[in-house]
């Protein structure tokens, strides 16, 4: 299984349109591939938090259009990143589209982890409430944002939803990339599965962006790694990988759930006055 992640410099003096095209022919570049992964808002830059609303789509709009073109003329799966999306009730949501290779729709994704704490993408966009997968011919993906790279139970839970491999679509910073490639090893590691990690290149409203977008086997071994400039990385896959790896070092069988939760410790009782 080849798959291309294709990391977008998001330069602020490029038109949003003219990025929206340029990328379409990226994708379509990839024909022969299985799976193409882009990254997190590429088209306003995950720290434009100015432009979220202004540029807000429905999961059938302009970028969504666009990326169904691309995905049915390269006749390629293709993870078409993240957009602002506006919901009926005016919520925005930062959500991932999936399309197949015919261009319908196959998926979408919610962000659950919004970053930020009191400021930014936690306080101008809603919550996802649920897991997404995607089953391919050849294996089936776990859909996950940015954010949610820091949180092993969504990962957990996409494990038990069937999930082989991973696709973290993502605007991380520069000043936490050390952070990005030992997370993405983690995920990669206890889950026995691939993760394929794919970031932006360039500077979103002031913010040095990380790059280095990168592909990581069930083993955790990192098969390709991209620089911080705008790059596309082609990776071959092998499903079975992940049966072998889950089958020879079976952990993820040694899981304990539903333990009681601890309490705190009263400390050491006195004895009892006679």
């Amino acid at each position: 299984m080849r798959a291309s992640l294709i990391q977008i410099d998001v330069n602020p003096d490029e038109s949003i349109n003219s990025r929206r095209r340029r990328v379409g022919s990226l994708v379509r570049e990839q024909r022969g591939a299985d799976l193409v992964v882009l990254p997190e808002l590429w088209t306003v830059g995950a720290f434009a938090y100015d432009l979220f609303d202004a540029e807000a789509e429905t999961p059938r709009g302009t970028t969504a259009q666009a990326m169904s073109e691309a995905a049915r003329d390269a006749g390629v799966w293709l993870h078409a990143g993240s957009v602002p999306e506006r919901d009926e009730d005016g919520t925005l949501y930062n959500t991932s589209l999936v399309f197949s290779p015919d261009g319908a729709l196959a998926e979408s994704y919610r962000k659950i982890h919004r970053f930020g704490f009191d400021q930014g993408e936690a306080v101008l966009m809603g919550a996802g409430g649920r897991l997404a997968t995607v089953a391919l011919p050849q294996l089936t993906l776990g859909l996950s944002t940015c954010y949610d790279l820091r949180f092993p139970e969504l990962f957990r839970g996409l494990v038990d939803a069937g999930a082989q491999a991973f696709v973290v679509s993502a605007g991380w910073p520069e000043r936490r990339r050390s952070h990005w490639t030992l997370l993405a090893r983690a995920r990669a590691v206890e889950n026995q599965a691939y993760v394929l990690a794919c970031g932006t290149a360039g500077t979103h409203a002031g913010v040095a962006q990380a790059g280095h977008s990168l592909v990581v086997d069930p083993w955790g071994e990192v098969l390709a790694e991209a620089g911080s400039g705008e790059e596309i990385l082609t990776v071959d896959l092998d499903p079975a990988r992940v049966a072998e790896t889950r089958e020879s070092f079976p952990a993820l069988k040694d899981r304990v759930l539903n333990v009681q939760r601890a309490t705190s410790n009263p400390g050491p009782r006195s004895s009892p006055r006679p």
